[in-house]
Formats: structure tokens, sequence, C-alpha cells
């Protein structure tokens, strides 16, 4: 499936509907319903994970209206972080309760329905999760003097409307801070080791945009010490780059709703798609199992029109306007999607390991994309003054629940592991485009984009991330 993609989002949040007369009743069949399905509500919370997860089950919840506002000012301060050796692996701190329990008091909110939905959150992360290692997800951004490792003039990877430096944005503390866990330190990107690491491996990115953003940032800091070929077809969405002398190579499979896709006009990205929501996009799924490592990820594009399929029969749409066509949430294709397109994983005889990269939120700020929004401000958040919004943390719950259901179901073959983006992004809303991916034209207006990010920027970062996560995974199988 190729795509000739708009980079921005198209649709609108899906409003609130208005309560029914009928809606005691629902409430008292769902009363009645819900501990059928989640035995954890008869129970508690704990007897929950000691059996199952809760069974798969189609949402038709109307989703919540995405932010347009954040509660902190662009003058927000962080304290300064003490040096950092580069080179170390991360190093656990002591094990205190005491500490812990600190640092959840001051995380960052999870703005939900219920607290018992945040306690679900919270011990389904944990299940997903490395419990014998260091979580280096959970953390803040501190400041980074050294920062950036690459400009747009030393990486030619950088695509145009991410390469912020050449089109004129004229701040630069963006680009000087690193992330930095709670419990241990997150050494920064070393591109010579992380060719040792991966030399006679295979990496493949599978996902939308801001999943070649992610590859576009790896290439661009291997840059300092190796650059690859490009084996790539012009224009082709799907891309792959090969580091001769490691026998490495990188593979991009843009598939943006990971599963089979049809356009109902083939001339208009802007008309609805079908989504087969039951069928894995066989471009991507037909060759996952020749990959040793595969990062795996999607999320804005499923708030753009869509019908769903199911079955080989039309179950619903997004924003259709056939009155006929029962009208469904973007959870209700979201969830489906992970769940076939790990299904596939599982199904093709993949034996790498897969990571699950989580929905990194968008930072439109005033208005709606298309209404103006933007994204100005010129520093990071702390975990203290930023929620996530209902949708947003609705998506990543999502994303939990259908990697724990993959990795019971992949304990025979390949791996699954969080790639857990979703904290640190949240807390970036400094680091997008906005309207620096382009020069300004006369007498025509660009939405800014606030769901990519800058190049260089935050999202070098994510190879901080995925540099320990590989060296975790070689590391286990060496003490195998």
């Amino acid at each position: 499936m190729k795509f000739q993609a708009s980079e921005l989002p198209v649709g609108k949040p899906e409003p609130r509907r208005k309560a029914s007369r009928l809606a005691p009743l629902i409430a008292l069949v769902i009363v009645i319903t819900i501990p059928l399905y989640y035995p954890a509500l008869r129970d508690s919370w704990k007897q929950l994970y000691k059996t199952a997860l809760p069974p798969y089950v189609d949402s038709i919840t109307p989703m919540e209206p995405p932010p347009t506002e954040n509660p902190c000012s662009p003058d927000c301060h962080h304290d300064k972080a003490t040096a950092v050796d580069n080179h170390l692996a991360p190093i656990r701190k002591n094990n205190d309760k005491d500490k812990r329990k600190r640092r959840q008091q001051k995380g960052v909110q999870w703005k939900s329905s219920s607290d018992d939905q945040s306690r679900y959150r919270g011990e389904i992360r944990r299940r997903v999760s490395d419990e014998d290692q260091c979580d280096l997800f959970s953390g803040e951004w501190v400041p980074n003097a050294n920062g950036p490792y690459y400009t747009n003039d030393t990486c030619n990877a950088i695509q145009e409307h991410q390469n912020c430096l050449k089109f004129g944005r004229p701040d630069r503390g963006f680009l000087k801070w690193r992330w930095k866990p709670d419990d241990c330190e997150l050494p920064l990107f070393e591109p010579r080791q992380f060719l040792q690491l991966v030399r006679g491996k295979s990496l493949a990115f599978v996902g939308d945009s801001v999943a070649r953003n992610h590859m576009q940032s790896l290439i661009c800091l291997l840059s300092k010490v190796a650059n690859p070929v490009d084996m790539s077809e012009p224009l082709d969405q799907n891309q792959r780059y090969e580091y001769r002398e490691e026998d490495f190579n990188i593979s991009m499979f843009w598939s943006p709703y990971l599963v089979k896709t049809e356009k109902t006009d083939p001339n208009d990205e802007r008309r609805p798609f079908k989504l087969y929501l039951d069928e894995p996009d066989l471009h991507w799924a037909s060759q996952i199992a020749l990959f040793d490592y595969v990062v795996i990820s999607a999320g804005h594009w499923f708030f753009r029109p869509t019908y769903f399929h199911l079955r080989g029969r039309l179950a619903g749409c997004l924003y259709c306007p056939e009155p006929n066509v029962t009208h469904l949430t973007a959870y209700f294709s979201y969830r489906h999607a992970f769940h076939t397109a790990f299904r596939a994983i599982n199904e093709a005889g993949f034996r790498g390991v897969a990571f699950l990269r989580t929905y990194a939120p968008s930072h439109f700020e005033g208005a709606a994309w298309d209404k103006g929004g933007d994204c100005v401000r010129r520093r990071p958040y702390r975990r203290s003054e930023v929620e996530l919004e209902d949708y947003g943390f609705q998506l990543y719950l999502i994303q939990l629940e259908e990697l724990r259901v993959a990795q019971e179901e992949g304990r025979s073959g390949g791996t699954f592991k969080l790639f857990d983006a979703t904290v640190a992004m949240l807390l970036r809303p400094d680091g997008h485009p906005s309207r620096y991916g382009h020069w300004p034209v006369e007498n025509q207006t660009f939405a800014n984009d606030c769901v990519h990010w800058c190049l260089p920027g935050p999202i070098d970062a994510w190879n901080d991330f995925l540099h320990q996560l590989l060296k975790r995974e070689i590391d286990r199988l060496f003490i195998a």
C-alpha cells in the first residue's frame, strides 16, 4: 500500500454526544455486564493480573475532543542537571520504596475518567515492562549544553518539513535538553557502539510519517561515523538503507493504519479510507519475519474519516455522512489495528524483537490544527505541569492492552517489548516544526505542524532509548 501522504491530521475531534433518555437504562446494563468481562471489578484489581487481562471488547464510547490549551506558561523553569558519563550503561539506583512512592505522586497526571482506570494503567504498564530493569521512560528533561549532535548541514536525511533550522527557526534552546530517567542514567546515543551492536542485523520501522521521522533521526545520529547507501525508489514512501561495512540495513514500511487499506477515491486522500481491520497490511506483514528488530507505531491517521470493515463486511465508520452506517470512534479502529498487526507478527514466524513505540501526543494550542492552532512554547514541561488528556490516555491504554495480549500469544516465537515514548514527548511542546517547515509564501496560509518533530530535536532521544533497548536484548541473549 502506497500513499502520497498529507503529513497533518485530517478530520475533526469527535464531539461529546448528548445523553439520551435511555441513558439510565444503558448505565444499568453497563453496571450489570461489565463485571462479566472484567473479573477485577468483582474481586480486586490485583486478582485481574493473577489470571488474565480483560477480553477483547469493541468500544463504541464517544471520544473526548483533543485539548486546545495547556496549563503551563511559556516560562516554565527547570533545575540544572549534573554531568553524565555518556558511555556507561544505565545504572539502577537503590530500590527505595519511599522514593518510588514520592516519584509516583509527582508524576504526569493521567486525566482519565476514574482513579480505578489510572490504577489499571499503572498495573498493565508494569505487566508489559521489564521489572528487572531500570524504567527508562519515567523521568524528566534536564539541561544538556552539549546538544545537538548533528545539524542540517551535516545530515542529508532530514525531510524538508522537519528541517527547522534551515527554514529559520530563531531559537536553539529546544536542542539543549536530554532525557533523565528517575532511577538511572540514560547514556546518549553512541553511533560506533550502536553499529557494533547491530552488525549483521536488520531493523524495520512500521508506521506513519512519525515513524519515518524517527528513522531519519537515527540515520542522522549515525552520520557522525557512517552514511548508508540509499536503496529506496524515488518518490516511494517505503525506504531502505544499507550500511554495507557493518552488514546492517534499515527499512521503513509506510503503513499509517497497519492494516489493509484502500482509498475510496484514488486521486484524493482527503476522502475517507476503507480499513479492513482484521486483515494486516501485507506489504509489511509478508516481509516482517526477515527482520531482527521491528519498531511498530501508529497514531494520528486514525482521526481521519474512515470506513471500518470486519469479516468482509462494513462494520461502521468514523465521520461518514451515511445515517444508516454505525458511527464508531477512533478507539474502535485503533484497538483492532494493533490487535491485527501484533497477530500478524506472531503468525508470520517472526523470531526477533518487536518494540511497540507508544503514541506521541501533538501540541496544538489555541485552536484545532486546521483553525490556526500552533505550538509556540520554547521550553519543556515538567511532569506536574501537564496532563495527558482523555483521548490520548485511551489510545495509550489500548496500546498497552494489545501489547500484553501479543506478549502472551508470542511466547513461543518473537519477543514484544515496550518502547514508551508517550510521557517524554508529552513534555516537549517546544520540539515541533510549527511554521518552520517551509519558507513563507505570499498570500498563502499553511497549517502549523505540531505533530512531527524538528531534526535535530527531542525525537533524537528515541534513539537513546532504542540503543539501550537493543543492548538489553543482546545482553539477555548472552546471559541465556
